[in-house]
């Protein structure tokens, strides 16, 4: 895995490639360090949690453009206008299929969690 990505704190793997695809598990936004940044305002938490899923495509040679779905939970749904300009920001063109939920609480105390599956062009 990237030195860019902390190592996972529980019992899985960040991505597993079966198929030619690449499934990302839910990435939180926790740093390259394995620190939780939950108490971060959430376009940060958004951020952190976007760059963890470019070290999760990188591990397997696999770009934004690979990406063929993504789903989000946030605990505010009143924060989706948020998310989803910086979701915009950082795909640009590119529209896999999306998914959002609500969720009453995540992880650490974060805001938001993104899981996602990807072309893995390398395997």
């Amino acid at each position: 895995m990237s030195r860019d990505i902390s190592p996972p704190a529980g019992h899985y793997s960040h991505v597993c490639v079966a198929g030619g695809f690449a499934y990302i598990s839910g990435q939180l936004p926790v740093d390259a360090h394995g620190k939780p940044l939950g108490d971060l305002p959430f376009e940060d938490q958004v951020r952190q949690v976007l760059a963890n899923l470019d070290a999760c495509l990188a591990a397997v040679d696999a770009t934004r453009r690979d990406l063929v779905q993504v789903r989000v939970f946030v605990t505010d749904m009143g924060q989706w206008p948020a998310f989803n300009r910086l979701y915009a920001e950082w795909i640009a063109d590119h529209r896999p299929a999306r998914a959002v939920a609500a969720s009453s609480a995540l992880h650490y105390g974060s805001a938001v969690e993104i899981e996602a599956v990807a072309l893995s062009p390398a395997h």
